[in-house]
């Protein structure tokens, strides 16, 4: 018995069939293009997304038969689309979480007084990263898109809402609470679709989907795709959906995910907490009718710094030879990397700041930007920490790791020795993946229950703090102290 994992991300589309014993069976990846129409801009073609879903989903299922229990799908969150209700045709392409086409429209908004209101219902920032401005884009720009909408003739969705109503052949629109949260529409408290912030914006809510529990009847798949039917019964956005693969149910556990860039989740249970310290309060999961609760930070650069060493400088062929680099660094040598190629994420939400390095010597060489790049991971997510800590004074429990970055002993190191605290690495760092899995699994009653998976999650390796105390002061002073100089700088 297998359940599949439909992982739809940002530039793939990917398919895990987990076994019986909760780990991959059989991986299918594909790639799709990247459109970028102007400055700022980011689209995706939806039948791009519904290809490489489907080719990757019937490649899986033909490599581990048709026992297949149910399907769980987690995605790139905020992506937004808008289709037809009859044809199943969208009238535009999909506006990319990336996309800072709206800023304009933001500031409009916050002109109006808009912003409180979208952060105390809906927990985020008024920012074009959510969805809500890039519908109301649609809506405004494409030819007879409003008369449409507001004639009940389309229907709009996020990645999962548009996945949902093609594997069910146009029967479902729905979605999960985890990724209605993330549209800048959905009170968080109330549970509902906001009815003032969707008149703000000039959004018809007949365009929204039903939202549903993570975990919940999400229809079946036509016969015809995979020769017969096959319930979708979990829907988590990708970075939620980590939280859960990690195990994250208990308040004060933490995820923390290293790809391109970084997403820290930090589960603080049933309370709402809106943040001092502009970070973001979210779904982490709703479980039979019961939401919990999650702030959200952002690192914009994880990991592309380590490709800005091979691809920009040439300092390093493969993005594996930092370990030994970083050990090999003069130790005398303190230089730190600030990564704002794009400006500074969360808490500092600077989008004009610039990269920096500071304590460069005649002596620095490649060994010693390698152990800078992997160090300025640590201090951005000791930051993140700490913001999260002022917000939510309870006690941290456990921070756990995944993604690509994660594979560096001596980053996860790094970043225990910095936060002071205890970091796990799974042994399937396929997590998101598995956390999509698991909701399916769970609600088809092919697998365990919270907390009988929560004692299965195994680290692969556990990295306690081996840093003084007082080193980790001295060194959190000159991060602090960079990053000052950095806010301070031309463009910063």
């Amino acid at each position: 018995m297998h359940i599949l994992a439909i992982d739809q991300g940002t530039t793939s589309s990917r398919a895990i069939a987990f076994g019986a014993d909760m780990r991959p069976a059989h991986t299918a990846q594909a790639e799709f293009a990247q459109h970028f129409p102007a400055s700022g801009w980011v689209e995706h073609d939806p039948e791009d997304i519904w290809q490489t879903v489907l080719e990757t989903a019937r490649a899986t299922h033909a490599a581990v038969g048709s026992d297949i229990a149910a399907i769980g799908i987690t995605n790139q969150r905020e992506t937004t689309l808008l289709w037809d209700r009859a044809t199943g045709k969208p009238l535009h392409n999909a506006i990319v979480w990336q996309d800072r086409r709206t800023h304009d429209l933001c500031q409009a908004l916050k002109a109006r007084g808009v912003e409180e209101l979208i952060r105390t219902r809906t927990g985020l920032l008024l920012d074009p990263y959510f969805s809500a401005t890039k519908l109301a884009w649609l809506l405004d720009h494409v030819e007879g898109a409003r008369e449409g909408a507001e004639a009940g003739k389309l229907a709009f969705g996020t990645v999962d809402s548009f996945l949902i109503w093609r594997l069910t052949g146009g029967r479902v629109h729905a979605t999960d609470a985890t990724n209605a949260a993330r549209t800048m529409l959905y009170d968080i408290a109330a549970g509902a679709w906001d009815a003032d912030i969707c008149e703000a914006l000039g959004i018809p809510m007949n365009l929204l989907p039903e939202v549903r529990d993570s975990a919940d009847d999400f229809g079946t798949t036509d016969s015809a795709l995979f020769g017969a039917p096959i319930p979708i019964r979990g829907v988590a956005g990708d970075q939620q959906a980590a939280t859960i693969g990690q195990a994250c149910f208990e308040p004060g556990m933490m995820k923390s995910t290293y790809g391109t860039g970084c997403f820290a989740l930090l589960n603080t249970g049933d309370q709402m907490i809106l943040s001092r310290n502009r970070l973001l309060t979210t779904i982490a999961y709703r479980l039979a009718g019961q939401t919990t609760y999650a702030l959200e930070g952002s690192i914009f650069i994880a990991g592309a710094a380590v490709q800005w060493l091979r691809d920009g400088l040439g300092v390093v062929k493969e993005a594996a030879e930092t370990d030994a680099m970083a050990r090999a660094a003069d130790p005398a040598q303190e230089v730190i990397l600030v990564p704002a190629f794009t400006g500074l994420g969360a808490p500092y939400w600077d989008a004009e700041a610039r990269g920096a390095l500071y304590g460069l010597t005649r002596a620095t060489g490649p060994e010693e930007l390698a152990r800078a790049a992997l160090e300025a991971v640590g201090f951005q997510t000791a930051d993140l920490l700490a913001a999260m800590q002022a917000d939510w004074p309870g006690e941290m429990r456990a921070l756990r790791v995944d993604g690509g970055m994660s594979a560096s002993d001596y980053t996860m190191q790094f970043l225990a020795d910095i936060t002071g605290a205890p970091v796990g690495r799974p042994a399937v760092l396929e997590t998101t993946a598995l956390g999509a899995a698991w909701l399916a699994g769970m609600h088809a009653g092919a697998w365990p229950g919270p907390e009988e998976f929560a004692a299965a999650w195994v680290p692969d390796r556990r990295f306690v703090p081996e840093m003084p105390r007082e080193a980790r002061r001295g060194r959190r002073r000159q991060w602090e102290d960079a990053v000052r100089r950095t806010l301070g700088s031309l463009g910063g």
